[in-house]
């Protein structure tokens, strides 16, 4: 096969789009373009192991496979535009690349507040270079921090915090409980019972209105008018799909980029979407488009677009993975499969005590559709072994509805 593949995203997505694509067949030519200096390297310790500075950016590295040694890879490098209709894309240089098949995995990026005040010592967390720098910031003695949203990234920052000695560490969210909305309230509220019995402080249902400071920021403004005192502020407040590139195609960009069940884009066979930056429908549950920011999905999603964009329309079945996620944070790990946030109606726990090690499971019209295990190494295995039941669950019927 001749003629060009693009790949627009240089992160895991990419990486394994142009590993994929060599292995359903395509021969010709991949150029993989990311507007980071760095090769693909891995995200998920940055939050944790690069903050403890118990890992260096060598050990992220990913290194590609021996079949994908030929791509040619343009870093440090932004696609500003496409044309789908002329299969060409624009480069931050002025360059215009035409191309046979384009795979989106342009990713996301942090969300910021939009608050008046300092913007010095506002971080966020999402690259190699970015947790190098709030590494810095944390060692500092007597460093107060505050962490704005109890998500995945805000409670490993502020687990990684108080493992480097923070004086403060404190967490606001607007929300009750700490990543409540994929845990639902039990292991919510026992997931704060954990954090705080460490040293980490919540100020929960609370909304940021403002910053404090005057070169850089001192203080945390709430909407209530009340402050809190902060050296270094973490802003874990979401992402925003990088999709910015493909406007004026008639694409849905309205949150990330709208694919059908073969992650195709627009309805278009020479383009497909990976990574978190897709927003598709899973066969396996309810058929509704969502996007997925799970590390799993990456390797998953672009196993299957490959496979699409080489044989056209002749494809393979509709893409229906597994999502699997897990978070470690301050001496457990949160581990899941499954889709634990389409069964928070009905939560049931399967094995051990709440307090202890605890595996949760997830239920929608009494079929299990997720498993969430809290604790320990055992317990993370525990869950795993529920994994085969979990793949094992019918799939959709015709007419959109759980069989």
């Amino acid at each position: 096969m001749s003629g060009r593949m693009i790949v627009a995203g240089a992160s895991l997505g990419g990486l394994r789009a142009a590993e994929q694509l060599r292995a359903a067949g395509w021969t010709g030519g991949i150029t993989v373009i990311g507007d980071e200096p760095h090769p693909p390297y891995n995200r998920p310790p940055l939050s944790k192991e690069v903050l403890a500075g118990k890992a260096s950016f060598d050990s992220l590295a990913f290194t590609p496979k021996a079949s994908a040694t030929d791509v040619e890879w343009r870093l440090g490098t932004r696609i500003v535009s496409a044309r789908l209709a002329g299969r060409t894309v624009e480069l931050d240089d002025g360059a215009v690349l035409s191309y046979d098949g384009l795979v989106v995995a342009t990713g996301m990026r942090p969300r910021r507040l939009r608050c008046p005040g300092p913007v010095a010592g506002r971080h966020t967390v999402r690259t190699i270079d970015d947790a190098q720098v709030l590494r810095d910031e944390l060692i500092r003695p007597g460093a107060r921090v505050v962490v704005v949203g109890a998500g995945f990234i805000g409670c490993e920052v502020a687990a990684t915090a108080v493992g480097l000695g923070a004086a403060e560490v404190t967490v606001v969210d607007p929300l009750p409980l700490p990543m409540v909305a994929p845990l639902g309230e039990p292991l919510a509220r026992e997931l704060r019972r954990r954090h705080e019995e460490r040293g980490v402080r919540f100020v929960l249902g609370a909304g940021v209105a403002g910053f404090e400071g005057g070169d850089r920021v001192t203080g945390v403004v709430l909407a209530d008018g009340s402050v809190l005192r902060a050296d270094v502020v973490v802003e874990s407040v979401g992402s925003v799909a990088n999709t910015e590139w493909l406007e004026g195609n008639g694409l849905d960009l309205s949150d990330g980029v709208l694919t059908d069940g073969q992650l195709r884009v627009g309805g278009r066979p020479d383009v497909v979407a990976v990574g978190d930056v897709a927003r598709f429908p899973n066969a396996r549950y309810d058929g509704v488009p969502r996007r997925v920011e799970h590390w799993s999905v990456p390797t998953d999603s672009a196993k299957h677009a490959a496979k699409v964009l080489v044989a056209g329309d002749a494809g393979p079945a509709p893409f229906a993975p597994l999502p699997t996620f897990w978070s470690d944070q301050h001496d457990f790990r949160l581990q899941s499969f499954g889709a634990p946030a389409l069964g928070l109606g009905d939560i049931r726990v399967l094995d051990g005590d709440l307090t202890g090690d605890v595996l949760v499971g997830y239920h929608r019209d009494g079929l299990l559709v997720g498993v969430v295990a809290l604790g320990g190494l055992s317990a993370a295995r525990t869950a795993a072994r529920y994994r085969a039941e979990l793949l094992q669950q019918p799939a959709l019927t015709p007419q959109g509805a759980l069989s």
